[in-house]
């Protein structure tokens, strides 16, 4: 069974900046992509950035710039490295990885950014 577990959230003051990290039971090259997703209270879960087997990224325009979604193919290991943050990026972050058409999740974890 696919395990993700993420770690890294807290509360930081707005500008400040939190590496989340999503380490994975398996390689993560058995996934055609790993992603990160955030919900925040009352609103739907989102994208914020995903990569590709291949090493191809993709962000949501409220991360452009400001977040980077990375990996450690020895470990595992997906992180979200977010700058920059501000109040709205408050939300829990899950760790997303697909495979033939199905989706696996972590637990979450949560961000507050404070301002």
């Amino acid at each position: 069974q696919v395990q993700l577990v993420e770690s890294g959230g807290g509360l930081v003051q707005a500008g400040g900046s939190l590496r989340l990290s999503c380490a994975a039971s398996e390689s993560i090259f058995n996934f055609y992509a790993m992603g990160w997703y955030r919900q925040a209270p009352g609103e739907q879960r989102e994208l914020v950035a995903f990569i590709t087997t291949g090493g191809t990224t993709l962000y949501a325009d409220s991360a452009k710039g400001r977040f980077t979604i990375s990996r450690d193919t020895a470990k595992n290991t997906v992180y979200l490295r977010m700058n920059s943050l501000k109040p709205e990026d408050t939300a829990d972050y899950y760790c997303n990885a697909e495979r033939a058409g199905l989706a696996y999740w972590g637990q979450g974890t949560q961000v507050t950014v404070s301002s």
